[in-house]
């Protein structure tokens, strides 16, 4: 397994880590006992970065990936967040909270779901715009103290609130959703993140599935995925992104890889100081996707992806109204 490192001196995780969400929530139907196969098959492997949160189920994620990982903790490097809150009596609704007394007790109630003493990754999974970032990292540093976390991180937030937060403690790495057809880190936040020697973590570099090219048609999703109201998947946007996907596929096909393989290549090409959390409840997609770490991308090819898939390329908004709101705190 190839490795990779979150920052200079930071930890050293497996290059491809395992996004856990679809395991339990958002994409359609899941499958408890497939999932765990699927976790014990990337810790097998060698991929041992895990990727979860409160938020996700709720609660029912963290629970799961407790289950997956009991006995076998020490060859974890394992990753939550904190700060979305859902409304009990409407899911779909969200709100964000990063006060003191809340993530301490957010963090105590994720250590007991997930079975364990510590947290390897605490990130503040949105920023609160009624907390000072200063407040909210300030009490992240106390877990730190602690014992109860390892490293801190912080996820969608600006590039102005890395650099605010780093002065009051380290910020290990940075989530944000990154791919061929989500560009937005390009704006600072990268930058940011080498400037400051952070590592940087991509969700959805697989453009939440589109780019695998396995999605045809809206009517490929479950009832309840989520996917189905998301701006890039509805009408005349779903229609225009399948043009670049298939351009995708004719390249990798040149390439002799899969279309996965192929975006997760380019993100991986980035910098190394990024590390991709692609999620799958899959096993057949988790091998496909360890995989692209053998896929190795010169410059001309590099400039032939930009050609066809350049910035701003994708059709929709990534969120809806509700959710872009609050992005990048």
């Amino acid at each position: 397994m190839q490795h990779r490192t979150l920052g200079p001196g930071g930890p050293n995780v497996s290059a491809l880590g395992l996004g856990c969400m679809g395991m339990s929530d958002f994409y359609g139907a899941h499958d408890d006992v497939e999932s765990i196969k699927v976790i014990h098959r990337a810790l097998d492997a060698g991929l041992d970065f895990l990727d979860t949160a409160d938020v996700y189920g709720p609660h029912t994620n963290e629970v799961l990936v407790g289950r997956a990982i009991r006995g076998r903790r020490d060859a974890v490097f394992l990753a939550t967040k904190f700060g979305i809150v859902r409304d009990p009596a409407d899911p779909s609704r969200r709100g964000v909270n990063g006060r003191p007394e809340y993530l301490r007790a957010a963090c105590d109630a994720s250590l007991e779901r997930l079975g364990t003493d510590h947290i390897d990754l605490y990130y503040q999974h949105r920023v609160d715009p009624d907390t000072p970032i200063e407040d909210t990292v300030g009490a992240m540093a106390d877990l730190v103290r602690a014992g109860k976390v390892r490293f801190i991180g912080l996820s969608e937030p600006s590039a102005q609130t890395i650099e605010r937060a780093h002065k009051v403690h380290p910020i290990t790495a940075v989530q944000s959703e990154y791919s061929l057809w989500t560009r937005d880190p390009e704006d600072g936040i990268l930058q940011a993140c080498v400037k400051l020697g952070i590592g940087f973590v991509p969700y959805s570099p697989l453009g939440r599935g589109f780019l695998t090219g396995a999605i045809k048609s809206p009517d490929d999703f479950d009832a309840d995925d989520y996917r189905r109201s998301s701006p890039r998947f509805m009408g005349d946007n779903f229609a225009r992104n399948i043009e670049l996907v298939e351009k995708v596929r004719e390249l990798a096909h040149d390439k002799g890889c899969m279309p996965a393989q192929l975006a997760l290549a380019w993100v991986l090409a980035q910098g190394e100081h990024i590390v991709p959390i692609p999620g799958t409840k899959r096993i057949k997609y988790l091998d496909e996707n360890l995989g692209a770490l053998d896929v190795s991308l010169t410059a001309l090819e590099l400039a032939a992806i930009e050609e066809i898939f350049p910035r701003d390329a994708a059709a929709g908004a990534r969120y809806q109204p509700s959710m872009m709101g609050l992005l990048r705190g």
